[in-house]
């Protein structure tokens, strides 16, 4: 614990609340490290290329050069404590980024001034809109070549609001870039090169007719939401900023205008304004507040982010719905009915943490170590009946098979793992009931490698990725019957079961394919006590079908005849009969391998349609529809699993990592008979090798 301790809790009143989100590589974090730098809670500007970003702190992240979880950071400014949550903007990170929405009343959308609105831009634009956020965007990147904050302003009017509104505007362009004016309070701010920004700078004269085109553009749009400043504004009087300011916070406390600044963070260039734009339009908890439930509680806190620290054990992030909240504070967790007691509060900043007294109704702040708590969970004072908040997080849509490298880790990679997806809840680890294998499950084929990394260097347990197998099935097309006679005579009393059964196909229930055992032995020619047996011996047969290893499935056994002895027949012979009958009718019955098919929906910039599309065909997709909307295009397919293993890849290289996708289980379907033969071929290879190798 470092730092200052603050002796009391903030008033509402006082905090902002802002999630700083956008889709990767637009500067969120270099934009982070630029607030922090200007209100003076560092001493220098952090770099994410440098490795000094007071955000992405984790040895990963500065490898990589992104944030790969939220981070939790915090200034005063105008008196007020602005607490920043910047959110990854990767989409296998995006648990972060939807946990990170449901605890702000402000999000700070950053777009980049070359690429403009993106993948991810819409879609956390679209979530913060569910969760009825107040928006601000920045344009940032102005500096680099390509970049034109006008286009990036009508994308953004075209693509995502028409209530966008520019409050700030650039001087110059890409690399003549040399400061922003200020459309709200009439100033401008100079490029400080990466130092401290200084104070107002009158505006450019050679700027005065653009200023005065998009100020009259920003009074327009204010006024339009006050009707006091609008019969002032038409009788030509002089709007003072103050006015207009109060008049902007109402509009975008209500959804009503998203202002749009802009500037270059990596050399601290526009942050002085837009840190005002934060204090003067982002609402404070006390003027939205919270939708999460509390019930009557009079101490209450909601956990949204949980971190796996090998030292402090595990770190809960809160926000408090009712308070103040103070160390040595006992709660109740509703979830499982256990108390709580928390420890020492703090503040975050980055990787280090403030100690605090006591923390306030809307502040956000920490606690380490407590017992059962999980993301999602809201504390109360005393037992309440409370609806945690749903996070909808995506499913996750790749899977990889994990060993450990060393004999005996099995139990310290799933302990790690189970770590880690505390951390991440879109992790998710689980044995595959059919081929045996340990799978872990994420939404990007980074975010499983990150896992990966995170395993040995915070666990010291290494692991192997490999290609999870495909669950396939076998089912039958026809009926069949087969008898099979178990006998085996030795020196004292043998073995006697013999069977009959008809198998035929099961239709498939809500798109599932089960199995149905129907005793149709009439006369009693096999004893009741025996056909429990024939069904278990049946099962153990379906479990590894002929064709290919894989469980068979949509089948109907009817036991209809059979015979037994009086003193040899025995449960295990009738398992044993029933087994082999079922092997003998099966081969008869017209077998078949079924795949599991996906519900693929696929989202890429208008530009890579046809790619996508064709790539898509190449792998035995069928396109379903395609709906277009700001710039970007959502295609809609059914896809074999198989097929779309590694589509990550490719869709990256397809729309230059643009592109995005989600996956859900169909249905089952019968495999192409040319595909069928070579996967039969695969299976039989493998078993001769594994019996060569047992030999």
């Amino acid at each position: 614990m470092e730092g200052t301790r603050l002796m009391s809790a903030t008033e509402p009143g006082k905090i902002r609340n802002i999630a700083v989100v956008g889709h990767r590589g637009v500067g969120k974090t270099s934009l982070v490290d630029a607030l922090l730098f200007q209100a003076g809670k560092t001493n220098r500007l952090g770099s994410v290329e440098h490795g000094t970003s007071v955000s992405d702190w984790e040895e990963q992240e500065q490898r990589r050069h992104m944030s790969l979880s939220g981070s939790l950071l915090h200034l005063e400014w105008q008196g007020r404590k602005i607490n920043l949550v910047d959110a990854p903007g990767d989409a296998g990170f995006q648990a972060d980024t939807y946990a990170a929405l449901r605890v702000v009343e402000g999000a700070l959308v950053v777009v980049s001034g070359v690429m403009g609105v993106e993948v991810n831009t819409g879609r956390v634009w679209q979530r913060a809109e569910e969760y009825g956020l107040s928006r601000v965007v920045v344009v940032n990147m102005l500096d680099r070549e390509r970049a034109d904050f006008f286009r990036v302003l009508n994308a953004l009017r075209e693509q995502l609001s028409e209530r966008c509104v520019a409050i700030q505007l650039p001087i110059g362009s890409e690399h003549e870039l040399t400061g922003v004016v200020d459309l709200l309070h009439m100033c401008s701010y100079m490029d400080p090169a990466g130092g401290k920004e200084d104070g107002p700078q009158p505006i450019p004269d050679a700027m005065a007719e653009l200023v005065a085109e998009y100020r009259e553009k920003l009074l327009d749009a204010v006024v339009e939401t006050d009707e006091d400043l609008m019969a002032r504004y038409l009788e030509g009087e002089e709007l003072e900023p103050e006015s207009v300011a109060a008049a902007l916070k109402d509009a975008v406390t209500r959804d009503e205008l998203y202002p749009v600044g802009c500037g270059v963070a990596t050399k601290n260039l526009g942050t002085t304004a837009l840190l005002d734009l934060l204090v003067e339009g982002v609402p404070s908890p006390s003027r939205k507040g919270t939708t999460i439930e509390f019930g009557d509680a009079n101490q209450a806190v909601f956990v949204f982010k949980t971190i796996a620290d090998p030292f402090a054990g595990r770190i809960s992030c809160f926000r408090v719905l009712a308070g103040p909240i103070s160390g040595d504070t006992t709660l109740v967790d509703p979830r499982t009915h256990a108390k709580e007691r928390l420890g020492q509060v703090a503040l975050l900043q980055g990787k280090d943490s403030e100690p605090v007294d006591a923390l306030g109704v809307g502040d956000l702040g920490a606690v380490a170590k407590l017992k059962d708590v999980v993301t999602g969970d809201v504390l109360v004072d005393h037992e309440v009946p409370v609806e945690p908040p749903h996070i909808d997080f995506p499913e996750p849509v790749m899977s990889f098979a994990i060993t450990p490298k060393a004999k005996g880790d099995e139990e310290k990679m799933a302990t790690g793992l189970r770590r880690l997806s505390e951390e991440d809840p879109t992790l998710i680890l689980r044995r595959d009931p059919q081929t045996g294998e340990q799978l872990l499950s994420g939404l990007s084929q980074m975010q499983v490698e990150v896992a990966v990394d995170r395993l040995q260097s915070r666990f010291h347990v290494e692991v192997e990725l490999a290609p999870p197998r495909v669950p396939y099935k076998e089912t039958i097309r026809r009926e069949a019957r087969a008898r099979h006679r178990y006998k085996k005579q030795t020196g004292g009393r043998g073995q006697f079961g013999d069977c009959e059964v008809v198998i035929e196909p099961l239709p498939a229930t809500e798109g599932e394919l089960g199995y149905e055992f129907v005793d149709q032995i009439v006369g009693g020619v096999i004893s009741q006590s025996f056909r429990p047996a024939v069904d278990k011996g049946v099962r153990e047969a379906m479990e590894h079908g002929e064709l290919a290893g894989a469980p068979v499935q949509g089948v109907r056994v009817r036991l209809v005849d059979g015979m037994e002895h009086s003193v040899d027949s025995s449960e295990m012979a009738f398992k044993i009969a029933g087994s082999m009958a079922f092997k003998d009718a099966y081969q008869k019955a017209d077998p078949v391998l079924l795949e599991p098919i996906m519900q693929l929906e696929v989202t890429v910039p208008d530009d890579s349609v046809g790619a996508v599309n064709g790539d898509l065909n190449s792998r035995r997709g069928r396109l379903q529809g395609m709906d277009s909307a700001a710039g970007l295009t959502t295609i809609k397919a059914e896809v074999p699993m198989a097929e779309i293993l590694t589509y990550s890849q490719a869709l990256t290289s397809m729309t230059g990592g643009r592109g995005d996708y989600a996956m859900s289980f169909l249905r089952y379907e019968e495999v192409p008979s040319h595909v069928a033969q070579r996967i039969i071929e695969q299976t039989k290879k493998e078993r001769e090798a594994l019996a060569s190798a047992r030999g």
